[in-house]
């Protein structure tokens, strides 16, 4: 059988490579790497609503706009020539925040989104959203956790996306999976403030 280049393709392999290029820069703290991430998180979107991936729709417009506050928050640091590569670190009581967050969050997501949409896999798909959204904002704010929940993320996604045969998608999220890896062995290396943001 012929093989069909299809728009979505075509649109995951940009995706794709702009989000590589986006972790990478990420994991050595450059502020470019959010541009990148607002055109691979813009074609994602794009791609998830085509799919009828609802929540992954909604999480990644929701992306777009933490991609922007990343851009903001990381140029704070840079301007402030003490912390430019301020890494921080969770505290008891954070952990236990964003742990019940999630807990919480993505079994009432999953349940909203089965009865309101036809979306598949709907709890899956909910994790990954709410999971996605509390690791961009700690990726904003520099927290060394954001990589332990982005694997986490990850090796969910990865399952997702081959399930619903967004091949490219899936191979940009198992390169993601290795990328995260690297960025928390190198700002755990880079790590500098130990007391959280207030």
């Amino acid at each position: 059988m012929e093989y069909v280049l299809t728009w979505q393709t075509i649109f995951e392999i940009i995706a794709t490579i702009s989000g590589i290029i986006c972790v990478y820069l990420q994991t050595l703290e450059k502020i470019a790497a959010w541009i990148f991430g607002i055109i691979s998180v813009a074609l994602l979107a794009i791609i998830f609503l085509d799919a009828q991936l609802i929540s992954d729709f909604i999480l990644h417009i929701i992306l777009l706009l933490l991609n922007v506050y990343g851009l903001w928050q990381w140029n704070r640091y840079e301007e402030n020539e003490n912390s430019p590569h301020m890494v921080l670190r969770f505290t008891s009581v954070h952990w236990i925040i964003w742990l019940a967050i999630i807990v919480i969050v993505t079994p009432l997501w999953g349940f909203l989104i089965s009865r309101l949409f036809t979306a598949d896999l709907a709890y899956f798909d909910a994790f990954t959203t709410v999971g996605s959204l509390v690791a961009q904002y700690l990726l904003a704010k520099k927290y060394l956790e954001n990589w332990i929940t982005w694997i986490v993320v990850d090796v969910i996604a990865i399952g997702v996306y081959t399930y619903k045969e967004l091949y490219f998608v899936a191979f940009l999220f198992l390169i993601f999976l290795v990328l995260c890896i690297k960025g928390y062995v190198e700002w755990k290396g880079r790590e500098r403030a130990k007391s959280p943001l207030p």
